[in-house]
């Protein structure tokens, strides 16, 4: 990423869920494209030096494994059900976004955390829950024009100016938002994200590791009926179907970091546990649109 000015806005179009890990650095982040097409990704990024502005857009279903940056405060506005979430550097989450997905998002640094008294320990209890007040909507709307408008204009406001009305917006808007769930529901939904979490370290620690769904009830630490409870809730999906798009994502994150000179697609396939490959290639370009012998092809060009 380049350097920018305090109110130059960079903007990214990305054709792969790895492009956009690449696009919003300092987060812990890993992503996996969970329903058919093409991807296609937008982030729009404004460093206000302390304070940082996203925007994110995905077209297909993205699984999101992430964690923001140690020592900061993030208040991410969900587009798609006009929920705030706010974020600390502790705050762990995993879910799978619908299809044109679209969040906004301020994150306030360690440095303007510290300095303006914003102390995390205040919000327990809201970390990851979905909190609801009528102005998100409407500051939603208004943060991404703002992106637009200081993308075009040559007169923008001070920085200062704009960090004081994120700063007071969002601890409006935190003020008046209310918690959808009631306790049992957000005790529940801990529960489960805890499951998920659990489930997510596994998967990142031993990425070419495959089980059966009762091993990963295992690794869970639940039962399979929990565990199926968990995955509906966080990802719509079973955890059988969650495992073998795992897989398809797994070939297809090798099939881009490798030429036709350094493997063929049978190897890869079989490395990811797809004995059949013509069964591996039909899922594979339901998934990605495209035959797993043309992403190879599309990589060795993309490395000359």
């Amino acid at each position: 990423m380049t350097a920018s000015n305090p109110l130059q806005v960079q903007a990214f179009n990305t054709f792969d869920v790895a492009d956009q890990i690449r696009a919003t650095p300092g987060w812990v982040q890993h992503y996996q494209q969970m329903s058919p097409g093409h991807f296609n990704g937008l982030v729009r990024y404004l460093d206000l030096q302390g304070v940082e502005i996203y925007e994110e857009c995905m077209n297909t279903r993205v699984e999101q494994n992430f964690s923001a940056p140690q020592g900061a405060l993030a208040f991410c506005f969900d587009r798609s059900d006009n929920a705030l979430y706010v974020l600390n550097g502790e705050s762990r989450n995993i879910w799978i976004t619908p299809e044109n997905y679209q969040e906004v998002a301020v994150v306030f640094g360690p440095e303007f955390v510290r300095g303006h008294g914003l102390g995390v320990e205040r919000l327990e209890g809201l970390f990851m829950a979905p909190l609801n007040s009528q102005q998100n909507a409407l500051f939603c709307r208004w943060l991404s024009s703002t992106l637009t408008r200081l993308s075009q204009t040559l007169d923008p406001p001070s920085r200062e100016a704009l960090t004081q009305q994120l700063l007071e917006d969002c601890l409006y808007i935190l003020d008046n938002a209310c918690v959808r769930l009631d306790r049992g529901g957000l005790q529940r939904r801990s529960e489960e994200r805890g499951i998920m979490q659990r489930v997510a370290q596994w998967a990142a620690d031993v990425p070419e590791e495959t089980l059966n769904l009762l091993e990963l009830s295992q690794v869970a630490g639940v039962s399979l009926r929990q565990l199926q409870s968990a995955f509906k809730a966080f990802t719509g999906m079973a955890p059988s179907q969650w495992l073998r798009l795992r897989r398809l994502n797994s070939a297809h994150r090798e099939l881009l970091s490798r030429g036709p000179t350094e493997t063929t697609v049978a190897e890869v396939a079989m490395h990811w546990s797809f004995w059949h490959l013509g069964r591996f290639s039909s899922s594979y370009r339901a998934l990605f649109k495209e035959l797993p012998s043309q992403t190879l092809k599309r990589s060795a060009v993309a490395r000359r």
